[in-house]
């Protein structure tokens, strides 16, 4: 009797956890990709002027993106978790190494970012004309809107692929998840404001997720 209500329990705070976390990951990721879009010019050969009028924006920004990494890593690991015996080698493999791996490709984008600001904030004259400023901007951007983006896409169809056969989620949004998936992998070049979507999905998986918990919760004969 013991076992059966520790079993159901933690079927019951599992999910619990998974949705905070993500919820947490996406709201941050969200907030820190807003202020960067706003203060920082779409075209990566631009010339470093927002750098004298937006740097607090961006390093704000900047130091709010690795508490997103941890709720992200702790999304990762609770979804894990939950998925227990029934996880897939192949599947399983691939949620997690390009959960890391975007993680990483962000991280490295931040922390060229970061060099950049307090370069320019030290030598900014030098920092320009030396070309360390374009080096570090083509970085970047190459990092986080190529590489992390593509990351993002592959986390989306394995997670959904995850999804659709243990039935976590409906099949609308595991259909969804993967359109949303093949933009972010299809996605030639840049296009603005499309590292939002990862977020936003993320969002609405983990929304989903604990509205059901409450729903099962509240339901008669569940303790």
């Amino acid at each position: 009797m013991d076992q059966e209500m520790t079993s159901t329990r933690a079927r019951l705070t599992t999910p619990r956890a998974a949705a905070v976390a993500g919820i947490l990951f996406s709201v941050l990721l969200i907030i820190c990709l807003v202020l960067i879009r706003i203060s920082v010019p779409a075209d990566p050969r631009d010339a470093g002027a927002w750098l004298a009028g937006s740097g607090t924006n961006v390093a704000l920004a900047l130091n709010l993106l690795p508490f997103s990494g941890v709720a992200f890593l702790w999304f990762i690991g609770v979804v894990r978790d939950r998925l227990g015996e029934h996880e897939d080698r192949l599947f399983a493999t691939v949620f997690l190494g390009s959960g890391l791996l975007f993680l990483a490709m962000i991280f490295a984008s931040a922390a060229t970012a970061g060099g950049v600001i307090s370069a320019f904030e030290s030598m900014p004259q030098q920092m320009i004309e030396s070309g360390l400023y374009g080096f570090g901007r083509a970085t970047t951007y190459e990092l986080m809107n190529t590489y992390a983006v593509k990351m993002a896409g592959v986390f989306m169809i394995s997670s959904c692929t995850l999804f659709l056969r243990l039935k976590l989620a409906p099949r609308w949004m595991v259909l969804l998840g993967y359109v949303l998936a093949l933009c972010l992998l299809l996605s030639i070049g840049f296009i603005s404001w499309i590292s939002v979507v990862f977020p936003l999905w993320v969002l609405l998986i983990s929304v989903y997720i604990l509205i059901e918990n409450f729903r099962r919760k509240a339901a008669p004969g569940v303790a």
